[in-house]
């Protein structure tokens, strides 16, 4: 793809990200603003109200109370007294928590293992396949392994995507063992010298023990037969169920090591400030996020452009 039309590409994501938080903009930004201006001074009634704010626009408690301390810091620091002077503080702060470094994504420069969990009906077959098409537009060589083999239907809709994107793909039947079809999966993409291996995994096993198992399962066979490899372990997580997916984040990490964060369906949802305090709790980089069907609907994480579009700067 030529540099123009990646740019074109990344202005049309930019845009849809701030049609697609419009609503968490509504509910968020405009009580900010109605705070910001509505305070002459800065003082503890200030400060409470600020937090109400934060904590109803999906941040969380301990993401809020950070925020507010980093803020109450900086405004000490500068010896600010104005509320309206504090606004582009807190955009500053929030930034600082959702940094994300670039070693975050040193899987596109070796030879890598993407292992893509979450609960089922989260977008996660979807993302596979998405990333399927950008890693290949990328001009990476990439290969599907179908690990959810539990879903109806998921090794099909995988199918398809490896055909959208036009990458090879290793599955067996539904109801097959996952950790065979992972260790199929390594032996090709060594044998075909694969960039990136993308995994799809199951989505809901009977308990968190099954889980536990199930996965540890994977990750060895993975360590062992391909200890060359990147592993990298990413949750998808969906936006519109706010704080419930910073639930399962914790969940998972209790049976995975979490590399990062994939945030899907993030239009239209008033739930956006959950970006924050997934990233901020869970010290788990946000590395992905997605706001539409499209294989370009999903991209990295930038948390200049995700402020920017929350607070329409």
């Amino acid at each position: 793809m030529e540099e123009k039309e990646k740019e074109k590409e990344k202005i049309g994501f930019f845009k849809k990200l701030k049609n697609g938080l419009a609503k968490t903009r509504k509910s968020f930004v405009s009580g900010m603003d109605s705070l910001f201006n509505g305070f002459s001074e800065i003082d503890d009634d200030f400060y409470e109200e600020l937090e109400e704010l934060l904590v109803m626009g999906d941040i969380g408690i301990n993401t809020t109370m950070r925020i507010i301390d980093g803020l109450k810091e900086k405004v000490k620091e500068q010896k600010i007294k104005e509320a309206s002077a504090c606004k582009q503080l807190l955009i500053d702060t929030i930034k600082n928590q959702m940094q994300v470094h670039e070693d975050a994504y040193d899987f596109l420069n070796r030879k890598s293992v993407l292992l893509l969990i979450g609960v089922n009906g989260v977008g996660k077959t979807t993302s596979v396949g998405k990333l399927a098409g950008q890693f290949k537009n990328m001009g990476k060589k990439v290969m599907l392994a179908a690990a959810d083999t539990f879903r109806a239907g998921a090794i099909d809709q995988l199918k398809e995507w490896a055909d959208r994107a036009g990458v090879d793909i290793i599955a067996g039947q539904e109801g097959s063992d996952p950790a065979a079809i992972v260790y199929d999966a390594v032996a090709a993409a060594k044998a075909r010298n694969v960039d990136i291996l993308l995994c799809d995994t199951a989505g809901r096993l009977h308990n968190k023990k099954n889980l536990m198992a199930e996965l540890h399962k994977i990750h060895t066979i993975i360590e062992k037969e391909y200890p060359d490899a990147l592993l990298e372990t990413m949750i998808v997580v969906d936006g519109t169920t706010g704080q419930n997916a910073l639930a399962q984040v914790k969940e998972f990490s209790e049976v995975a090591d979490v590399d990062g964060i994939v945030l899907t369906k993030l239009d239209g949802t008033a739930k956006g400030g959950i970006a924050i305090a997934i990233q901020s709790e869970m010290n788990i980089p946000v590395k992905y996020i997605g706001i539409g069907e499209q294989i370009g609907d999903l991209q990295r994480f930038n948390a200049e452009e995700f402020v920017n579009a929350l607070f329409q700067i």
